[in-house]
């Protein structure tokens, strides 16, 4: 287990051993790891970022959806059943006021 950590561990950070060996300057050679390096950890950031924060995204979209529910819900009962609306406010709906 041990021999293929090291293994994996050599082929991604060791420039000697990884893909970019083959590039002929050293300098480039660093400066392509280090563009590596934090390309991943800027995406591993987003990432547990986006994570971290799912939850609260969730519930804020299930909130918005039941109210988007409610309001269509409401619309189609004021368009299909409008006394309902004067029945609880105790009104009659046939013009007369209490």
């Amino acid at each position: 287990m041990q021999k293929i950590i090291v293994s994996a561990w050599d082929f991604v950070f060791n420039h000697e051993v990884s893909p970019l060996r083959h590039i002929p300057d050293i300098n480039v050679r660093h400066m392509t790891l280090q563009v590596l390096g934090w390309m991943w950890a800027i995406s591993f950031a987003i990432a547990i970022g986006s994570y971290t924060v799912l939850a609260v995204s969730l519930v804020g979209h299930i909130v918005l959806i039941g109210a988007l529910a409610i309001t269509v819900a409401t619309y189609t009962t004021a368009t299909v059943r409008p006394k309902t609306f004067l029945a609880a406010s105790g009104r009659r709906g046939d013009g007369e006021h209490l």
